[in-house]
């Protein structure tokens, strides 16, 4: 982020295009206030230190002091567009401090919310590096969030405004300012959508994706002129109140990073326009500067700490500025004009409906997708939640919509723009394992997704699993039927190859045993399944498949008189047969890692139609459940598994090698797959404590937890439930890393069995 935004600071930030109009232009269009001067406001950009500007209006109205004209970049055009909008300080208090922001402003969705699909990817590929690949070469996205859901709530929250008008018609004249991406150049927005306007402004390079406007590709306009001070004196203001809340520089000692070396240099440049600017400010203008301290860009988590270092800035003007206040009949007056402006009627019927669909996915798709006709009522909150709905389905980069009249037609334009990192989609995991008693294992996960090969939504999906214990290739195509979303019929073919250790069966086993052998496991199924949405629950998955299996000891121990190995101890076999599967998955947890909320279930069934002596049948379920309370939180996880119909013959369950506990969140006391049975029974409770004053280099998140488990395997039917579980409990310093969840932690278990371990993405 920080790079890309150095880049763009070093192109020619003092070029300007003849976007704007004259000062000429700017006082004629504007109402003329008769004495007093008109004065300007001027918001600067500093991501959520800008909820001072709200604290500075808040002060500004309680003086009585009027606002002719508004000109800002970034988060001051946040404040200042909405302000222009004709909304008082006291209603931007409330739905600016109301809202947390930064879920908004980095398009953090309820997971909950999220396709099963979409779903199904992140539990299983826990980096999070968006990454495609077409036109032969590797792509990545142009920033890390595409906005969606900010401009979406700024809809919401100007639905009275047409997408197409001048903002010197809004109740104060407005003008934001963005940075032209190809030439470097200033531009000034004064005409459109307000709400995209405002996105385009606070588009910080590198972290927020560029928007298109006007045949310009838009990115934050601090790059160029950060505290647009000459901007509000070429609307027409004699009088500038100008609000700084630039980002302070850091000590260097501090910058143990290249980036935040590099965003240390942009800082530096954009503080120079900053201060080019406020030497313009002549002797009646007034300069707030608030002490946010050490509130940093990203902190939206106190708002209400901003507002107030505002309203105290502002306070300490108040000699200065009271100068400038009206007396009450006039102050009534001003906050009448306030209320006019351009607006829709509140039953503005939409009379043509377009749709732009960039990309892959054809626009009648798009068009099923909304809940809206021609002819019924504009309702922008709604709509958005269509947009909301298709912009996070996995298929577009962005969904917006807005409402233009066009030779008296009300038309509503919907713009589904596709991902530009595609049309192939990589997915990444990254599983390492070591129990510091030279065992260690690890697993590389790669994802291919290819949507939309056809116009009829036909998917092509790709899971390549290397590790030092398995290997496997999943492929397979989605083909939707009958139009319904998450409705689809799969073929697919699978290859898996694992090493799976044995150990004796022996209840003194401790995580130093060793395993007697391994077996190598080869397993090929080809088959097609029918998936079936559950609204936004989870999916149900069921369908035939053909199973091939072989098995075969790594190492065997000599049973026969002249010490052959063909009749060894462990005895090798194949399984052929089809199989009826089916499987439910239900995931509504708020996170993969490290879950605060929510309940996740899934139960496998496989029922074999091979013959009566290779036949086997298995089932299997688990489920986690999470709980919070501030900084506390408690997961309870259950898992269940057996065979049935296969005792007669002998033959396990599970691929012919039964279920296995040992290792990490399995009883992590012990080695993995130390115990192997037919039957499984196993539980944990899960205690994390929130450290967030805990700052741990490459960590989020940071957590303190502790374990409890138990559980064991059977052999037998009859035997299932008998006997003493066997039991674990672990502590452990975990978080969230680029590469997924990491643990150190140490797990004990009775008769001095105990095991140090670090763990790095998901559980094997």
């Amino acid at each position: 982020m920080a790079w890309a935004a150095l880049a763009l600071g070093l192109l020619h930030v003092n070029a300007a295009i003849a976007t704007d109009t004259s000062a000429a232009d700017a006082k004629a269009v504007t109402a003329e206030v008769h004495g007093r001067p008109r004065i300007g406001l001027v918001l600067s950009g500093g991501g959520a230190r800008g909820y001072a500007h709200l604290g500075v209006l808040k002060a500004l109205e309680q003086m009585h002091i009027p606002i002719d004209y508004v000109a800002a970049t970034s988060m001051g055009a946040v404040v200042g567009g909405l302000y222009a909008s004709g909304l008082s300080a006291d209603e931007l208090d409330h739905i600016l401090t109301g809202t947390n922001l930064s879920d908004i402003a980095f398009d953090r969705n309820e997971r909950a919310e999220l396709p099963q699909s979409q779903r199904e990817d992140d539990f299983q590929y826990p980096i999070g590096l968006s990454a495609g690949y077409g036109d032969g070469k590797l792509k990545l996205p142009a920033g890390l969030v595409q906005g969606n859901n900010l401009l979406a709530l700024l809809q919401n929250w100007t639905p009275q405004l047409p997408a197409n008008i001048s903002f010197d018609k809004l109740p104060t004249p407005f003008r934001a300012v963005a940075t032209d991406l190809g030439s470097g150049a200033e531009v000034i927005l004064k005409q459109g959508s307000l709400p995209r306007a405002i996105r385009a402004s606070m588009a910080v390079p590198g972290l927020f994706a560029p928007l298109k406007l006007d045949g310009h590709t838009l990115v934050d306009g601090g790059l160029v002129r950060n505290l647009p001070v000459q901007l509000a004196r070429d609307m027409g203001a004699d009088i500038i109140i100008a609000v700084n809340i630039a980002t302070d520089l850091q000590d260097p000692s501090t910058l143990d990073s290249p980036t935040a070396v590099a965003q240390q240099m942009v800082t530096i440049l954009i503080r120079q326009n900053v201060k080019q600017q406020i030497g313009l400010l002549k002797k009646g203008d007034v300069l707030i500067e608030p002490d946010l301290g050490d509130l940093s860009f990203a902190d939206f988590s106190r708002g209400k700490d901003g507002v107030a270092a505002g309203y105290a800035a502002a306070q300490k003007q108040r000699a200065k500025l009271e100068a400038l206040a009206l007396p009450p009949e006039q102050w009534k007056s001003y906050l009448a004009g306030r209320s006019g402006g351009p607006v829709l009627a509140q039953e503005t019927r939409i009379d043509k409906i377009e749709i732009n669909s960039h990309g892959p996915v054809p626009a009648a798709a798009v068009r099923r997708s909304l809940d809206v006709n021609e002819g019924d009522f504009y309702n922008p909150v709604a709509l958005n939640q269509d947009m909301a709905r298709l912009s996070t389905n996995g298929d577009f980069k962005s969904v917006t919509q807005e409402l233009v009249t066009e030779d008296g037609i009300n038309v509503l334009k919907v713009d589904a723009d596709a991902k530009s990192w595609g049309p192939h989609f990589l997915l990444f995991g990254l599983g390492v394992s070591n129990s510091f008693n030279g065992r260690g294992d690890f697993n590389l996960q790669i994802g291919h997704r290819l949507p939309w090969i056809t116009d009829s939504g036909l998917e092509w999906r790709n899971d390549v699993v290397l590790g030092s214990k398995q290997a496997s290739l999943h492929t397979e195509l989605r083909q939707p039927i009958w139009n319904t979303v998450g409705l689809y019929v799969a073929p697919y073919a699978e290859y898996g190859r694992r090493h799976l250790d044995i150990y004796s069966d022996d209840n003194n086993a401790t995580a130093a045993t060793v395993p007697v052998t391994a077996y190598r496991v080869d397993t090929t199924k080809v088959g097609v399944d029918l998936g079936i949405p559950i609204g936004r629950l989870g999916e149900f998955r069921a369908g035939v498949n053909y199973q091939w299996l072989v098995a075969a000891p790594s190492y065997n121990i000599p049973l026969g008189s002249d010490g052959s190995a063909s009749d060894g101890l462990f005895d090798s076999f194949r399984i052929k047969q089809p199989v009826v599967s089916a499987k439910l998955t239900v995931d509504q947890l708020d996170d993969p890692l490290f879950p605060r909320k929510g309940y996740y279930v899934s139960a496998i069934s496989n029922v074999g139609l091979g013959g009566a002596d290779n036949r086997y049948s298995d089932a299997q379920a688990k489920g986690l459940w999470a709980v919070s309370h501030g900084g506390n939180t408690l997961n309870f996880a259950l898992e269940a598994a057996g065979t049935y119909g296969n005792e007669e013959n002998g033959v396990s369950g599970n691929g012919g090698l039964g279920f296995s506990l040992g290792g990490f969140q399995h009883l992590s006391a012990y080695a993995p797959d130390q115990f192997t049975g037919n039957y499984l029974l196993y539980g944990r409770l899960t205690y994390l404590r929130d450290m967030p004053d805990l700052d741990l280099p490459g960590l989020r998140s940071t957590v303190l937890g502790t374990s409890l488990e138990a559980g064991d395997v059977w052999q037998t039917r009859t035997a299932f439930g008998t006997g003493p579980l066997k039991k674990s409990a672990s502590m452990f310093l975990g978080g969230n890393s680029f590469l997924g969840p990491v643990y150190f932690g140490l797990a004990l278990a009775p008769r001095g069995v105990w095991n140090l371990y670090l763990q790095l993405g998901r559980v094997f």
